[in-house]
């Protein structure tokens, strides 16, 4: 069995150092605009503090990778086209693309450059990876999170491509590149314009009930006197259903695949990632840290691996909603 890849999120020069620092193997990033799914005021790189990072990285051994995630449209094709050779000279050691088309022309114009393949492709099946591979000569593909952990053990069995699936962060009911909520909201999709809740159509507003949140005119949540408050999305919003009010889509939680380290070793998943890059470099160095301990203790002896409850309360500290959960991958009737 081999050593499975630590991939951690860097949406700031803080946050990469704090990534490379406590152990990750790999960090990915993105630019500062639209062609990353990330794209949220004062997160990302510029070409400067893109450069600054990955010779960081390179210069204590690690991998960079660039998210370039969304979908170009006919009249942005010349911006994604542009991150893509800008992302070649500075070096990256991958691109995460998701549109069909960019990955024709990285393939095309650069062909030394390794390409993977983004969840927001949301390839599920070893057909639709194959297709990805003999068209693109993707060399890796991110697996949704809407797979099951039978369903992730076939998918890699059948496919030589390597896989990647995600171990910690924030959970979505949307299947990956396939989200409408927030265009019914805004009239922006997260696929084209990066944002799931875009900064500007986020209004908050102190009110005699509490504080309202809302997206545009929808209102999504409301808080009351010293509860917390999370940035808001529409899906984890609290919602009056039949007379009670509640999580209606669903309610905040975050990934954590600890219990199972072990298992997506033995079945041969290359590489974990956590998701965060709008996160603190306070939440990346935690993530990373906890992760780090219990992949070499994976490594060290997977028979006998068993969660530390301290990495447990660590993670629950920066989780969504402070609990966590399998997902989609604990589905006991398969």
């Amino acid at each position: 069995m081999s050593k499975m890849e630590l991939v951690c999120p860097a949406g700031s020069l803080p946050a990469l150092k704090a990534a490379v620092d406590n152990g990750a193997d790999t960090v990915y990033m993105g630019f500062r605009d639209a062609t990353n799914a990330r794209n949220f005021p004062g997160l990302n790189f510029d070409e400067r503090t893109a450069e600054r990072g990955i010779r960081y990285a390179h210069e204590r051994g690690r991998k960079v990778l660039l998210a370039l995630n969304t979908y170009p449209q006919p009249r942005t094709w010349a911006v994604w086209t542009a991150a893509v050779d800008r992302a070649a000279r500075l070096g990256v050691d991958a691109l995460i693309l998701a549109d069909a088309g960019l990955m024709r022309y990285a393939s095309r114009t650069h062909p030394g450059l390794r390409l993977h393949l983004s969840v927001q492709g949301s390839a599920t099946s070893p057909e639709s990876i194959a297709f990805y591979r003999d068209n693109f000569n993707i060399q890796r593909v991110v697996l949704p999170r809407v797979l099951s952990l039978s369903q992730v053990r076939r998918v890699v069995k059948n496919t030589d491509v390597a896989v990647e699936t995600f171990a910690f962060g924030s959970l979505c009911v949307m299947v990956e590149g396939r989200c409408y909520l927030s265009s019914y909201a805004t009239g922006e999709s997260p696929n084209t314009c990066g944002a799931c809740s875009p900064a500007k159509a986020v209004r908050w507003e102190e009110t005699a009930g509490g504080r309202e949140v809302r997206l545009n005119q929808v209102l999504i949540d409301r808080y009351a006197a010293g509860e917390n408050a999370g940035y808001p999305v529409i899906c984890k919003g609290r919602f009056e259903v039949n007379g009670e009010l509640g999580y209606a889509i669903e309610a905040p939680t975050s990934l954590s695949v600890l219990d199972i380290l072990p298992e997506l070793q033995a079945i041969g998943v290359q590489a974990i990632k956590v998701e965060g890059r709008q996160r603190s470099p306070a939440y990346v160095a935690q993530v990373t840290r906890v992760l780090r301990q219990a992949l070499d203790a994976v490594g060290a002896s997977p028979a006998t691996y068993a969660p530390r409850s301290d990495w447990i309360a660590q993670l629950d500290k920066v989780s969504e909603g402070s609990t966590h959960t399998l997902g989609a991958l604990e589905r006991e009737w398969q």
